[in-house]
């Protein structure tokens, strides 16, 4: 199976204090192996953070017109990502087409739109742009904020799956829960997977209930569904069992037996 969990933590300076920043971002890095992305608006906080995390090679938040010379620096220097931010998508590629120029080539582009629509629109035009015209100053993945866009846990969860979707490169929420992260997790996994590699338990046996040796065998493919499926009714069943599964390539039964993936 697999462990579904979030891989990054947004640490967000909102006091200006770079000693707290500091000290909070080094706890974060003692107690999480997930990836940092640390957020203020002012490069001397966001180098005190980088002084205890610079190894873990953070996304630093954000690059604007303001700063846009020293946040390079601070990239350059920490060989860190940077995320760059603008109130429009013209000053998005003006902006980050100074960036590149300033020798940052591993960028995050924020439109700093706040709304629903206005960043749905800014991130189907950022694909379109990039891909289908070759605009390579918006040719960079995009960093989005259901969190600043709604104060309902349950709309932000409804937010953030539109944009799994269509096509946020990093979602920040406002906290994990388990009942909203985990759909956004799985419809991830559901979209984001290799339409030619179907989705395949891994071959071997398994006990199902505790068998022993007069426990009865059963056989099936490995094609996850199906799996899923026979495991349920073996257990439903209350019959301790061993299931086999074989490597048919993710393929169903009748299509990896027509296939000759499931024979003898």
């Amino acid at each position: 199976g697999l462990t579904l969990h979030a891989e990054l933590v947004a640490v967000r300076n909102d006091s200006g204090d770079a000693k707290k920043f500091e000290a909070v971002v080094s706890k974060v890095k003692q107690n999480s192996d997930c990836g940092i992305i640390l957020m203020s608006s002012n490069p001397d906080v966001l180098a005190a953070g980088l002084r205890v995390c610079a190894d873990r090679k953070p996304l630093i938040y954000a690059a604007t017109g303001d700063n846009l010379d020293r946040m390079a620096e601070l990239a350059k220097e920490n060989s860190c990502p940077v995320v760059m931010k603008a109130s429009n998508l013209e000053e998005l590629a003006q902006l980050t087409t100074k960036l590149t120029e300033a020798g940052v080539k591993d960028i995050v582009l924020d439109s700093g739109s706040r709304t629903l629509r206005r960043a749905f629109e800014d991130q189907v035009f950022i694909r379109s742009a990039a891909l289908n015209r070759k605009f390579h100053p918006l040719g960079f993945p995009t960093i989005v904020f259901p969190c600043e866009m709604t104060d309902d846990p349950m709309k932000e969860a409804l937010i953030a799956s539109i944009f799994v979707a269509k096509y946020g490169g990093i979602i920040v929420l406002s906290d994990f829960q388990g009942h909203s992260l985990f759909p956004l997790l799985v419809e991830r996994l559901n979209i984001y997977t290799d339409p030619q590699r179907p989705l395949a338990t891994t071959e071997g046996i398994y006990e199902i209930g505790g068998p022993d040796e007069n426990s009865p065998v059963l056989l099936t493919c490995n094609f996850s569904l199906t799996y899923f499926i026979v495991s349920s009714e073996i257990e439903a069943s209350k019959v301790p069992s061993y299931l086999l599964v074989k490597d048919t390539e993710g393929l169903s039964v009748m299509t990896a037996w027509a296939a000759g993936k499931f024979v003898a």
